[in-house]
């Protein structure tokens, strides 16, 4: 039996995700997010929802676009860096050794290092009380090549992306069945 314990979210896997901004400096940042993910086909679109207190908030106001770089399993230590300390006070490409890229797509930096890059420009912007989501227009995605199937689609196991669950990093497990399929057995 189910207990009822109001309207409060409960831990579920979240992406953890590299926003990439510039400031009206044209310094490139990177915020790592996690209240985020794909919300449309088509236009392709993703969201990440940020408090308007964050540094990257406004960037991303100003210059109507972002970049979302994924991070693998083996970058989880410059991800957490970059989610705990501001844009406003230290370069979080610089420390944790990470090379920004600007996009020649979308007004916004990349982080190199990491195998997959989405570029986006801002198609909407929600007010959701303490959070703002961001819905951006991927224009273009960049995969490694060594984290490519022979079609050119991302091998998650060679991107190794992780997520962010009841508090902790987790990595991602084993396949478990090939979606539009599986239930065909029932």
């Amino acid at each position: 039996m189910k207990k009822t314990i109001g309207p409060k979210p409960q831990p579920m896997p979240a992406p953890v995700w590299l926003v990439g901004t510039y400031d009206s400096d044209d310094k490139a940042n990177i915020m790592t997010a996690s209240w985020a993910g794909v919300c449309c086909s088509k236009p392709p679109c993703i969201t990440v929802s940020l408090r308007k207190a964050t540094y990257t908030y406004d960037c991303i106001v100003a210059r109507q676009a972002y970049t979302v770089s994924v991070p693998t399993v083996a970058q989880v230590k410059e991800a957490d860096y970059a989610g705990i300390v501001s844009g406003r006070d230290v370069d979080k490409f610089a420390q944790p050794g990470l090379t920004a890229v600007g996009s020649s797509i979308v007004d916004a930096p990349y982080v190199s290092e990491c195998p997959v890059v989405m570029e986006c420009k801002l198609l909407q912007t929600v007010e959701l009380g303490l959070h703002t989501m961001f819905v951006g227009q991927v224009i273009d995605t960049k995969i490694d090549e060594e984290a490519q199937l022979e079609d050119g689609s991302l091998d998650v196991d060679k991107a190794a992306p992780f997520a962010f669950l009841g508090g902790q990093y987790r990595a991602l497990g084993a396949p478990i069945g090939d979606p539009f399929s599986i239930g065909k057995q029932l």
